[in-house]
């Protein structure tokens, strides 16, 4: 990533000074995370090299649609890479690779291949963790503020659906964070 650090704090510094504070969940602390996250899992299923700096930058860039819209932000941020990363050494099949891991955060997440894998369970890594709460917390908190009805009886409804629909798609992911979301789940039908 040394190469790259010049996108790096590019992007952070715009996600920092530039996303409204109506975003709590999706902001450059998550973002942060998410590239820490996706160079955990890329290492634990042996992905190195080219490879793993192209989900690198896929993680920096998975949320950076959202300094243009909320709505369709994965497609932004994929017009963001494309114009940004054309002036770098990436190839257009490496900026075709990286907007295919932006896209395969979309949820319901589809990735398509080991590479976009990675980054969709990065993304998602925290609803396998003890930070749950935490980070669900945050993000009921930014749907709140686009849609003040949401009451918390909606929010555990669509907490529950949710936990429910989604799986991780890495050997990693299945392993580590499987066991720990389904006690979550299992938690959250209680409420």
């Amino acid at each position: 990533m040394t190469k790259y650090n010049h996108i790096y704090r590019n992007i952070f510094k715009r996600l920092e000074d530039n996303l409204d504070q109506k975003f709590p969940y999706h902001n450059s602390e998550h973002t942060n995370l998410v590239l820490k996250r996706a160079r955990e899992i890329a290492e634990a299923e042996g992905i190195n090299g080219r490879d793993s700096t192209l989900i690198e930058i896929a993680a920096l860039f998975h949320d950076s649609g959202f300094l243009i819209s909320r709505e369709e932000h994965e497609e932004r941020g994929c017009e963001l890479a494309e114009k940004e990363l054309a002036d770098e050494d990436f190839s257009e099949e490496d900026i075709k690779s990286i907007c295919g891991m932006i896209r395969a955060t979309k949820i319901p997440q589809s990735p398509k291949n080991q590479l976009e894998s990675v980054l969709a369970d990065a993304d998602l890594y925290y609803l396998g963790t003890d930070e749950y709460d935490k980070y669900a917390s945050l993000l009921y908190r930014e749907l709140k503020d686009f849609n003040p009805g949401l009451s918390d009886e909606e929010w555990v409804k669509i907490q529950i659906k949710f936990l429910e629909s989604h799986r991780y798609t890495t050997d990693f992911a299945k392993i580590n964070l499987e066991p720990t979301k389904k006690v979550h789940l299992e938690r959250i039908k209680r409420l």
